[in-house]
């Protein structure tokens, strides 16, 4: 589809672009919101280099375009703004467990997920540091016929398991650079179809993640686990990925509701600082669903 106030330049076949010709520092006009939208919603995650000097306000700005803000459980926001996260991981933190350093859907965990996680890059690595991106779509429409429709009518308890008690992050003693907190009030298991129908493409995607799904509803963890472990390996064939090499102000945005993504850590010795912001999404739609709920408008 034509874009005719921004450059879209796709960078792999599983998922991704590059959008050019738009400073985020700066207020945008509808029109430009609406085909960044567009183009987002086409390669699920979309990247824009050279935005350095991006403030958390404007950050804050340039996502409350995309819907209203999302809840950070574990993480505190900043004092410039409540909605902006500092990820960071200091230099001699190599050895221990990266925030996000496994494949995931951010805070699936949550009755509603969210639909959009914007991240700047504030301080980078001279290397590594890359995040990759998995199509969910493909990782469904890939599977057999038969599959499919068994996975069209089941529901997994999803957990925040990497937050819980002894934990990685339930405190911030892995990550010393950011505000990790504990909120018990977000410990409660949840459960959500294994199959979303995503409420702007109409598309189904899978939606289980090695991070946050714990078993099939009804199901032990053990009688869950083979089919749990051959999903997860389908969500991240290398076809439907994308891999992004990050550079100094650059800002990517994410459809959590048909991605997983992976925080590489393979630049110990070194620091790296990014900020997030993420967008409040639906409660995930079920195949076969009679839902009146209606996409998010661009605010």
């Amino acid at each position: 589809m034509a874009h005719h106030r921004i450059t879209v330049e796709r960078i792999a076949g599983g998922c991704g672009a590059e959008i050019g010709g738009v400073d985020l520092r700066r207020p945008l006009d509808p029109d430009t919101i609406a085909e960044i939208r567009r183009a987002l919603v086409e390669n699920l995650c979309v990247f824009f280099r050279g935005q350095d000097g991006m403030t958390d306000l404007d950050q804050a700005r340039f996502a409350g375009y995309f819907g209203p803000f999302g809840r950070d459980p574990f993480v505190e926001g900043e004092a410039t703004h409540p909605n902006v996260v500092k990820v960071a991981k200091e230099a001699d933190e190599g050895d221990k467990p990266t925030f996000g350093g496994s494949w995931h859907s951010d805070w699936s965990f949550l009755e509603t997920p969210p639909s959009f996680t914007f991240l700047h890059a504030r301080e980078l690595p001279p290397f590594g540091g890359d995040t990759m991106f998995s199509n969910q779509y493909l990782a469904y429409e890939t599977l057999s016929d038969g599959l499919r429709r068994t996975l069209d009518g089941l529901r997994a308890v999803y957990w925040a398991k990497s937050y819980a008690k002894s934990a990685a992050f339930f405190d911030n003693r892995n990550a010393r650079g950011m505000k990790v907190r504990h909120d018990e009030t977000a410990m409660a298991e949840m459960v959500h179809p294994v199959v979303r129908v995503h409420p702007e493409s109409g598309r189904r995607a899978l939606f289980a993640n090695d991070a946050y799904t714990v078993r099939f509803e009804n199901v032990t963890q053990r009688e869950s686990q083979p089919l749990l472990d051959f999903l997860y390996a389908q969500a991240v064939r290398s076809e439907f990925t994308c891999r992004f090499t990050w550079s100094p102000g650059a800002m990517a945005i994410w459809d959590n509701r048909c991605l997983q993504h992976y925080a590489i850590n393979d630049y110990g010795g070194h620091r790296r600082e990014m900020r997030r912001t993420t967008l409040r999404g639906e409660k995930p739609i079920a195949v076969g669903e009679d839902d009146n709920r209606r996409p998010v408008a661009a605010q």
